[in-house]
């Protein structure tokens, strides 16, 4: 008989409805019944596309005898992350005060309160002899405790909520506002941390880090590296062997485009193969910025085919973008994107041979006795194998295909639009910024109710009724959206109110997230009893954080509106990164680049209306048949206007005389 979970709209909670566990959804009836039933809680979150989610659920949670040790001893509540990040946050920093590493699936028990008091990650439900408990005897030690030492584990929880307490303040900040020099340390820590055999950042498991690429990139385009050839070449080496490596690698589904979520090697070869909006949506804009410098085809194709990928697989009926494809296939990871040399021969015959070299299909394979295609050729190569792809592609269609996540998250889709918008600008792409457009106008109308100047967000897409329970992501990152959709909304035609709604956004932020008494931002508003903890959130990880977000929105508000206002708040956040820029750079590279941008100039164009923007935009972006050339993309903001017979350009806050021709534009930002 199904669970609670059956009625869930969580494709991720449906997927445990038939699990013998007596599975609660989050909410406050849970927490009740343990206080009444003076039973621990145990909080296990995960996500639809994870492989050990799956496979956890399928060694314990499925498991009648394992289910009933669950219902005697615990109140089980299962959590979808993409659903509740904030719940998911807290149960996260908890696991990894305790463990001093976390991942999912999550689990934390807690007090009937909500207090964690202990929790881990993936259990085995026997001794494997690797030293994990099993997922049984863990169930048993927790309960006996809980029931034998209830006021040692009280104080546990305790200290825990201490800790996180302390962590809302921003760490070692010392009051100080970041340089420009601080900067330039901050790129040269991530260089040093740099593989450069492999390309990418630290070693195995390799995760792309849009973020930090993002963040070496925009601190390349300053006059300070120009200046100092060593730095400039080791960006350079970084930037360009970083991002090829992923392209070329498995990380980058070569045949049907779009990246996954990570690899377990560190040459990119093997992937982790969920893939997942966020990234992709992430990797979009990184990829254009990299060619607006260095002009690589191939990262053109890499966002040519990303996008295609979204627009071919990703769009749900509501026109908005779902979540995450799984990374199994029939309980069978990666089972849809690997090859053998004879499925090869079947699709390409005489072609096979030279395909099969070029992406290293063998015999031996790299995977589990079959192979992920990896480049091995160069661009060219790549390019002629074009025709090749799409007939592969055709035929991985008939194989059984993973499981997509349909559930829209507002804020996944608003890192999408703003880097379609930036892509489609740097590109010439008016059809990508369209898109980006007509996607923000549907999560208007679908996730979004305004009135007066009140805002409330509903997190997800997928729900029949309004809930108006967004968190800080869902407003830093829609914010960041519409800023940039309003900066080039007269080169894309744009009609909607971007500006208007970036700044009605930010105004309810200050209202519902802001901290009267500390600097930053909280993850969640006011009044959240279900969370026995208000946190902020500093760190960027897979995506970034609010407060990361936050600083590029309000440098860019008060270039675009000259209000003082936005300026303030801007530099008052800035001072939470002094000790954050300093020794965690790799952890707040979204906010570093926030910070650069600023530093360098916003650049404000504003032209007669006689002047038509396709102009400007050939111009400044070079366009894309030029010869290669560097040239670093610069955060652009149009501004027509009737009242002015020349064009004229700012920069951060030194405007030049009148120009008469775009021509001169170029070479003068």
């Amino acid at each position: 008989m199904p669970n609670r979970l059956s009625s869930e709209p969580s494709l991720y909670l449906r997927q445990h409805a038939d699990n013998p566990v007596d599975w609660w959804p989050w909410c406050p009836e849970a927490f009740a019944a343990a206080k009444a039933q003076d039973k621990p809680v145990l909080v296990s979150v995960g996500y639809s596309s994870c492989h050990w989610c799956h496979v956890m659920a399928r060694e314990s949670f499925a498991q009648t005898w394992i289910a009933e040790l669950m219902n005697k001893h615990f109140i089980c509540i299962k959590v979808d992350r993409e659903e509740k990040p904030e719940v998911d946050k807290l149960m996260m920093d908890a696991v990894q005060m305790i463990q001093g590493h976390g991942g999912w699936p999550l689990n934390c028990f807690c007090l009937p309160d909500g207090r964690p008091f202990f929790g881990g990650t993936y259990f085995p439900p026997e001794d494997r002899g690797h030293g994990q408990v099993p997922w049984p005897q863990l169930l048993m030690r927790v309960a006996d405790f809980y029931h034998t030492s209830k006021n040692e584990l009280a104080a546990n929880a305790d200290a825990i909520a201490k800790n996180l307490t302390h962590l809302t303040q921003a760490p070692d900040a010392d009051g100080t506002l970041p340089t420009h020099d601080d900067l330039i340390k901050a790129a040269e820590r991530l260089c040093e941390n740099h593989d450069d055999t492999h390309g990418g950042f630290g070693a195995a498991p390799k995760f792309p880090s849009p973020s930090i690429t993002d963040f070496l990139l925009s601190i390349r385009a300053t006059a300070a590296v120009d200046s100092n050839r060593a730095l400039a070449t080791r960006l350079d080496a970084v930037i360009t062997m970083t991002l090829g490596s992923m392209a070329r690698g498995g990380l980058f589904d070569q045949v049907g485009g779009g990246f996954h979520r990570y690899c377990v090697d560190r040459d990119w070869t093997v992937p982790h193969f969920e893939k997942m909006l966020y990234d992709n949506a992430q990797l979009i804009g990184t990829y254009a910025e990299a060619w607006a410098r260095y002009r690589d085809p191939l990262y053109q194709r890499i966002c040519e085919e990303t996008i295609e990928w979204l627009q071919r697989e990703m769009v749900t009926d509501r026109g908005l973008f779902a979540s995450a494809l799984d990374a199994d296939t029939d309980h069978e990871e990666g089972l849809t994107y690997v090859w053998k040399p004879k499925e090869i021969v079947e699709v390409l015959g005489d072609k096979a041979l030279a395909f099969a070299t070029a992406y290293g299909i063998t015999d031996q394979g790299n995977f589990e006795g079959s192979t992920i295609p990896k480049l091995r050729g160069k661009f060219p190569e790549r390019e002629h194998h074009k025709a090749n792809r799409a007939q592969l592609l055709s035929r991985r269609n008939l194989r059984t295909q993973p499981t997509r996540d349909d559930k829209a998250l507002l804020s996944w889709n608003a890192l999408l639009i703003k880097n379609l918008a930036k892509a489609g600008w740097i590109f010439g792409r008016k059809d990508w910024w369209q898109l980006a457009a007509k996607t923000e106008q549907t999560l208007w109308e679908n996730c979004v109710q305004q009135s007066a100047d009140v805002i409330q967000l509903q997190p997800i897409g997928y729900k029949n009724t309004f809930s108006g329970k967004g968190i800080l992501i869902d407003f830093a990152w829609l914010a960041e959206a519409e800023i940039t959709l309003a900066a080039t909304q007269a080169w894309g035609e744009g009609k909607a109110p971007h500006l208007d709604r970036a700044i009605a956004l930010m105004q309810h932020t200050e209202r519902q997230f802001g901290d009267a008494h500390a600097i930053g931002y909280f993850l969640v508003p006011p009044n959240r009893d279900d969370l026995s903890i208000r946190q902020k959130d500093w760190f960027d990880n897979a995506v970034p954080s609010g407060n990361s977000a936050l600083l590029h929105t309000l440098s860019a508000l008060e270039a675009l509106t000259q209000n003082p206002h936005w300026g303030k708040a801007f530099t008052e956040l800035s001072r939470a990164y002094s000790g954050l820029n300093r020794n965690v750079p790799s952890g707040v590279a979204h906010a570093l680049q926030g910070l650069t941008q600023a530093a360098t100039g916003h650049v404000i164009i504003k032209y007669p209306l006689t002047n038509h923007a396709d102009e400007l935009q050939k111009v400044i972006n070079g366009g894309v048949a030029t010869p290669p050339h560097q040239k670093p993309f610069r955060v652009v903001m149009l501004k027509p206007s009737a009242e002015i017979k020349k064009i004229e350009v700012c920069v951060g806050k030194t405007c030049v005389p009148s120009i008469g021709s775009a021509n001169e534009i170029s070479d003068l930002i």
